[in-house]
């Protein structure tokens, strides 16, 4: 693994987009060419989802593995062992804590989440999207209920 300067790392962050990410693109393309219409990073919502289904009461978040800690025990001993730990340790647990709290708010206003990770949208699109349409199915037959 390379190391990088001070000056190489802060230059990469800076690089890090909070909106339209390469994940956040790609799963909406494919949403849109199945039909679904949508809202992006609404801020309407708690937690400011990717992507919102406003019909069918769906919020959808595309989380990068690093920033939201999948894998967690893998990546807690990683991080410990690198550079500035108590920061990005700090950070990521507040990150998965702020995560299970939008989760909770949301569902508790009658909304679905949907959670993605990065490496399954980039390498399994087509499984995400099948997610999604499950989902709209069943969130049309409540509504058919009700």
């Amino acid at each position: 693994m390379d190391v990088l300067t001070p000056q190489q790392r802060a230059k990469a962050m800076k690089h890090i987009r909070q909106k339209d990410t390469s994940i956040e693109v790609m799963l909406r393309k494919a949403l849109w060419h199945k039909g679904y219409r949508y809202r992006k990073n609404w801020k309407a919502l708690k937690g400011t989802p990717d992507i919102v289904l406003t019909k069918y009461h769906i919020a959808i978040f595309c989380d990068s593995e690093f920033f939201h800690g999948k894998d967690w025990p893998k990546l807690e001993k990683r991080i410990l062992r690198g550079s500035n730990s108590k920061y990005w340790y700090g950070k990521i647990t507040r990150n998965m804590a702020r995560d299970e709290e939008v989760d909770r708010t949301l569902a508790g206003e009658g909304w679905v989440v949907l959670r993605f990770w990065g490496d399954d949208i980039k390498k399994h699109l087509d499984e995400c999207v099948k997610v999604v349409d499950e989902t709209v199915f069943d969130q049309m037959m409540q509504d058919q209920v009700r």
